[in-house]
């Protein structure tokens, strides 16, 4: 169906489409996602719909406070409330043992969903306003760019959704971390803003398992977040006389035209890096050039996320 898309700062507004059954992007320190009433299991089907993403791939349930998690999940213990007390709000997602009251759609079947609290207080102020947890991936066509401003989710999902909440660029600028426990092992499914090492400090050692072709949690796929471009990581350009960009760490290369090159982190900090990895994106996949090269960053710290979203988008996706 093609609405009209509209950006605006209009809380009410935004709570009304919701309320209505609707979907709307919302913005958070992470990235810009695609926000349904997850407890509507036609609005959830609305946003699989809207992102062309497939039934399999669970999503994301966001709260406003920890008062709401309860309806969500059977129950939890100390080492789940340490890391809701030392991360949340943040980008840390919990895979908790879910109650009915979540519909099977949400979590593909699985018996976990995932949970966050988002460290946006306008986004925090519309869950609370809307009265209802909202499910919400992030606010792009299954597989692209992900969004860190509200025109990046326009430029994808324009005339499929009624309304794009502007709260500003994304802060952190990568996907939550995501992290369950199997068979009493806390484990890493995704990389992203919350580092293992500050989750170690919390709950101690965490395996990391990262990708799945049938994935146990959002973004474990091998194959995502790429621009249309073709993207190739870490090889040099080839003397074909190709038109190529560069997405750079911290330093321009003399071998690419500066306008076909965009450098991550001027001053050398990763989590500069992260805020402008999808920017980056953006800007190179729009320059209409015949294939990108992304340099990996430092593998340390939120680096981690960051060359993981390289890989992922460099991957060949199947057909």
């Amino acid at each position: 169906m093609i609405v009209e898309t509209r950006i605006g700062s209009d809380l009410q507004e935004a709570a009304d489409w919701l309320q209505r059954g609707e979907l709307v992007a919302i913005p958070t320190e992470t990235v810009y996602g695609l926000a349904g009433n997850a407890l509507d299991e036609q609005a959830v089907v609305k946003i699989f719909e809207a992102k062309e993403r497939p039934l399999y791939n669970p999503l994301i349930v966001h709260v406003a406070n920890s008062g709401q998690v309860s309806a969500l999940v059977q129950e939890w213990d100390q080492q789940v409330q340490a890391l809701m007390d030392a991360f949340w709000p943040g980008p840390l997602t919990l895979l908790l043992d879910r109650s009915p009251a979540v519909p099977d759609l949400v979590c593909a079947g699985l018996p976990r969903v995932a949970l966050r609290m988002p460290d946006h207080d306008l986004t925090r102020l519309l869950i609370e306003q809307c009265g209802f947890p909202l499910a919400a991936p992030s606010a792009n066509l299954f597989g692209r760019i992900s969004p860190t401003t509200a025109l990046h989710v326009l430029d994808q999902l324009d005339q499929r959704i009624p309304y794009i909440l502007d709260g500003g660029p994304c802060m952190v600028g990568v996907e939550s971390t995501i992290i369950g426990r199997e068979q009493g092992k806390w484990k890493i499914y995704r990389s992203g803003g919350i580092t293992q090492a500050d989750l170690e400090l919390v709950i101690g050692p965490i395996e990391m398992i990262t990708q799945s072709d049938m994935p146990v949690a959002p973004g474990m796929l091998p194959w995502h977040y790429a621009p249309r471009t073709p993207l190739a990581l870490n090889e040099p350009p080839p003397d074909s006389g190709d038109r190529i960009g560069w997405l750079r760490f911290s330093t321009l290369s003399p071998l690419v035209p500066g306008e076909w090159q965009f450098v991550l982190a001027p001053d050398g900090d990763l989590y500069t890096a992260a805020r402008r990895l999808y920017a980056g994106l953006h800007e190179l996949d729009a320059l209409g050039l015949d294939y990108l090269i992304a340099e990996s960053v430092p593998e340390k710290g939120i680096g981690r996320a960051i060359n993981d979203r390289l890989k992922r988008a460099a991957m060949v996706r199947p057909q």
